[in-house]
C-alpha cells in the first residue's frame, strides 16, 4: 500500500503520538462515563413505565439492580421519574423522591443514580428512552484493551478538501432506525495505489474537527462490521490529514444499547483499511 502526498512525520514521533491518543481513548472508554458502563437501554411509553430487574418492570435494569426502583411517566414530551417508597435515588448528591429529568437534547440531562447505577433520557429522533450505566459492569471490570494494526506511517495521508458550493446536511442513518441530520462542509479525497478515494465528513455541534462514518474492505472481516469513525482536523490551505491509525470503534461495537449512526454509502472504501482499531471481543 502506498499513498500520495503522505503527512511527514517521524516514524518513531509518530509512533508515539498514536500510543498516546489510544492509551487516552482506552481511559475514555474505561471511565464512569464510558461505552463499558452502558447495561441497559429502554424506550419509554406514553403512561406510566416502572423500572427495576423485576419481571414487571419496562425500564429494564441488569439482575443486580433492585427489584423495583420507581416508575417513569411520560405525557408527551415531559417524563418525570418517582421513586419507589424505601428506595434511595439521588441527583446531584442529594436523595430525590419525585423530579422531572431533562434529556440528552437539551444539553443539561437530568441524572439519577442508586448504587452502582446511573441513568438519564436520552431522545433519538420522535424516541425517548432510558439509557443505564453501572460503574460495575462485567465489560468494565473484565476490559483487557482493543486490538489494533500496528501503526504504519503510510496511513497517515493527505486529503484534498473540496468544499461543498453550498452548505448542506447530510443525512446518516443508526442502528436503531433513526436518521440524524450533520452539516456536511465538502468532500475530502485522497489516493491509496494510484486509486482516488473520496470520504464526506460531516460537523457535530460544537466541535472543531471533521467527524467520519466509514467503512471499508474489512469491515466484517478484521474490523467492525458496521464501520469505524475517524476525526480530521478543519482543512488548512485546503487540504487536511487523515491518520487511519486512528480509525477507531463504534460505541456499537462495545454495547448493544448504543444509537450508533451508520457510514453513508458513499463512505464505504473500495480499499482495506488495514490500520487502526480491530473488530472487538465477539462482535
Amino acid at each position: 500500500m502506498t499513498a500520495l502526498l503522505l503527512a511527514a512525520a517521524d516514524p518513531k514521533a509518530h509512533q508515539a503520538e498514536v500510543d498516546t491518543w489510544h492509551q487516552a481513548r482506552l481511559a475514555r472508554l474505561q471511565s464512569d462515563s464510558g461505552w463499558l458502563t452502558v447495561v441497559g437501554l429502554s424506550w419509554l411509553q406514553e403512561g406510566a413505565n416502572p423500572a427495576g430487574s423485576g419481571e414487571g418492570a419496562t425500564v429494564k435494569f441488569p439482575a443486580t439492580a433492585p427489584r423495583t426502583l420507581g416508575t417513569f411517566t411520560r405525557t408527551g414530551e415531559r417524563i418525570t421519574f418517582s421513586a419507589d417508597p424505601g428506595v434511595t435515588i439521588t441527583a446531584d448528591g442529594k436523595a430525590v423522591k419525585t423530579v422531572e429529568m431533562l434529556a440528552d437534547d437539551t444539553g443539561k440531562p437530568t441524572t439519577l443514580s442508586s448504587g452502582t447505577f446511573t441513568w438519564l433520557v436520552i431522545r433519538r429522533g420522535a424516541r425517548l428512552g432510558v439509557r443505564i450505566r453501572d460503574s460495575n459492569a462485567p465489560a468494565r471490570t473484565g476490559f483487557k484493551g482493543v486490538e489494533r494494526f500496528a501503526v504504519d506511517g503510510q496511513w497517515q495521508v493527505s486529503a484534498r478538501f473540496e468544499p461543498s458550493a453550498t452548505p448542506r446536511k447530510l443525512k446518516i442513518a443508526t442502528v436503531i432506525g433513526t436518521t440524524e441530520e450533520l452539516v456536511m462542509p465538502g468532500t475530502l479525497v485522497f489516493t491509496l495505489d494510484g486509486k482516488e478515494h473520496r470520504l464526506e465528513p460531516v460537523i457535530e455541534d460544537g466541535s472543531d474537527e471533521l467527524f467520519i462514518i466509514f467503512a471499508d474492505q474489512t469491515s466484517g472481516k478484521q474490523t467492525y462490521g458496521a464501520g469505524r469513525f475517524l476525526y480530521a482536523p478543519m482543512p488548512k490551505n485546503g487540504a487536511s490529514v487523515l491518520d487511519f491509525n486512528k480509525a477507531y470503534n463504534p460505541p456499537c461495537a462495545f454495547t448493544r444499547f448504543a444509537t450508533c449512526p451508520l457510514p453513508p454509502p458513499q463512505n464505504r472504501l473500495a480499499v482495506s483499511v488495514t490500520a487502526g482499531e480491530k473488530t472487538y471481543g465477539a462482535h
